[in-house]
This record gives structure tokens, sequence and C-alpha cells, in this order.
């Protein structure tokens, strides 16, 4: 038998954006733990958002359940949140709500920002450096400084080895800028992914006095990039039968329900949907091949296929649910008869 730590993960009940949490308990397994063999836990509700002092115990629920290399014999565990029943989910508790497909792939692209001291790293005291053009997948200490590369490829492996679908990173449009991208079969599988892979590289940045700032337009009504979560997705019709007739109808739907989208699609996003910086203005809808300024995205390999494969919605943000995002685009999938 051997003492293993457990490092159990949940979202709290801040809004509009939650917080990842996490605290560690031992346990003796023969063997790295399956998620059958994980207890449920309590937590104090009352320091999260999500229960009054007077009722504070709210539970965690293990559903995920990764390697942690960082540590010896540490794991990670994705958590829902739950009543004190342990079968009523919480409130706060969205995960356990949304509509799941495993034919649904989807790969999401997480842009984020290094700040340090108030400001992304790389930026002077005063004032902003030169101006966007080589820092989007640059090379050399001038476009992309010392640390960042550092840490990147350190969340890179943590990922990897935890088992998560990292597929890949890169320096982004703006200075101190990044990008990682996750890929998963199953919204909820996906989705758990990303926040585990979001907790590790904010743990990550702990020991390099860094944060990572993930709202959607940090840098205000300037002349730089905001950060997205764009929603690479597709369902086994459309990666098998697709058509555009088919097509033609899914993006009449997406127009439908625009507004739906829009509003679970992450906070602040009028400031970063603006028809600037290759977004399209959050009052519009379009779509457009390989039109990087459409709010869906459409690969020439899709057309060329038939109209058969996968679609990049643009419009989701760095601080967006990837569990609210990918629930909504399924709802809208399911809306379209086939």
């Amino acid at each position: 038998m051997a003492k293993y730590k457990l490092e159990y993960l949940w979202l709290d009940g801040y809004t509009p954006v939650p917080n990842l949490r996490g605290k560690t308990q031992i346990k003796e397994f023969a063997d790295f733990p399956t998620l059958e063999q994980l207890p449920y836990w309590g937590f104090d509700g009352s320091s999260t958002q999500q229960a009054e002092g007077k009722s504070s115990d709210c539970v965690l629920k293990p559903v995920a359940v990764y390697p942690d290399s960082t540590r010896i014999n540490g794991v990670l565990v994705m958590c829902e949140v739950m009543m004190p029943d342990k079968v009523t989910p919480h409130p706060t508790n969205f995960r356990a709500t949304i509509l799941d497909d495993p034919g649904a792939w989807f790969g999401f692209e997480q842009e984020y920002f290094f700040y340090q001291d108030g400001k992304p790293i790389g930026f002077p005291e005063f004032g902003y450096p030169a101006p966007q053009g080589p820092y989007y997948t640059g090379v050399g200490f001038s476009n992309v400084g010392s640390v960042a590369r550092q840490i990147v490829e350190e969340h890179l492996d943590i990922c990897l080895n935890a088992g998560i679908n990292h597929e890949g990173i890169n320096a982004e449009v703006a200075k101190g800028q990044w990008e990682f991208q996750i890929f998963g079969k199953g919204s909820k599988k996906c989705a758990d992914e990303m926040w585990v892979a979001r907790y590790i590289l904010q743990r990550l940045c702990e020991k390099y006095e860094i944060d990572i700032e993930y709202h959607c337009k940090p840098l205000g009504a300037t002349d730089w990039n905001g950060s997205g979560m764009h929603a690479n997705f597709s369902t086994e019709y459309l990666r098998t039968v697709g058509g555009k007739e088919y097509f033609e109808k899914l993006m009449a739907a997406f127009e439908k329900y625009k507004d739906e989208h829009i509003a679970v699609y992450g906070p602040d996003n009028h400031m970063r949907l603006t028809g600037l910086h290759e977004t399209q203005s959050i009052d519009k809808f379009s779509y457009g091949i390989a039109d990087r300024g459409a709010s869906i995205r459409v690969p020439h390999s899709f057309v060329n296929d038939g109209y058969k494969g996968y679609l990049e919605d643009r419009r989701p943000n760095s601080q967006g649910d990837p569990y609210a995002i990918a629930s909504r685009i399924l709802k809208t999938v399911a809306s379209v008869e086939v």
C-alpha cells in the first residue's frame, strides 16, 4: 500500500466567472486509484460563495482522475459540487446538467496573458512595447522573453503526463499572450480536461510569481488583441454525412440562437467582439471560408470534403466556461433536423 496525495479540484460559486479551488487529502491504495475508488469529500461552502455559514457543508463528487507528475504519488481529481445528500447537484454545478454526446468532438483554443506587477510580461513600466506583428508564433528574447516559453513547456509536459489531450502551444498576437489547445471526444471530457489544464497552469505559475490573466480584453480599448477560447466542434453526423444543405440549415440555427450563444460565451465579450482584431461584431452573425473575422470560420477542408468535418466558433472568450460553451453548441446542433 502507498499513500497518495489526492488534490480535489472544483469550481466555486463566484460569478460571472467561477474560480478553481483545490485541497489535498491523503489516502492509501495498492495502485494508482481508479475513479470508483475515490471517496466523496466535503468543504466549507461559506468560503466559496456556495453556502451560508449556518449551513456550510458542500460535497465533492469525483468525476475524473489524472496523474500529477509534480508530486510523488500525486493525483488530480476533478469534482462536481453536490448538496449534502450527495445526490442533488449544487446550483453552481453546471456540469451535472449540460448536454453531453460522446460523438461530439470539441477542441478548445485557450488564449491568455502572463501578468506580473499589473501588466503583461514583457511590457515596459510605462506605455507599450513595439506594436503587434512579431509576437505571434515568435521566437527570440525580444519577442517572447525568457520565462514564458519555460512555463508553457513545463505546462505541456505536466498535462501530457496527466493524460490530458493537450494538442499544442504557441505564442499569440500580443506580447505576453500565449495559447494552448485541448481536444476531447464528448463535451464533459473535453471541458474537464480544459479546467484541469487551467488549474495546472495557474498552480505552475505560483513559483514564477506570475499570474494568468484570462480576461478577454485586459488591455481595454487599445490596438492590442483580446483573448478568445475558440471552440472547434463536430458531431458524428457532421463528420460522416454533412452536406451543403445541412450546413446552411445549421448556420441558420446558429444565427437564430446568436444571443443565447453570446450569453454563455464569457463575460465582457462586447469589449473583444468589436469587429476588429479578427472578430465579428457582437451584434452580428456571419460565417466564411477561412475567415478569421467571421463568427464561424469554415475550414477549406470542410468545403473540399463535401461540407463535412469540423467548424470553428470564434466567439467564445478566454474566460468562458467550456461546459456551458459546449452545451450551448450541442443545443443548437440538436435543433436542426437531419
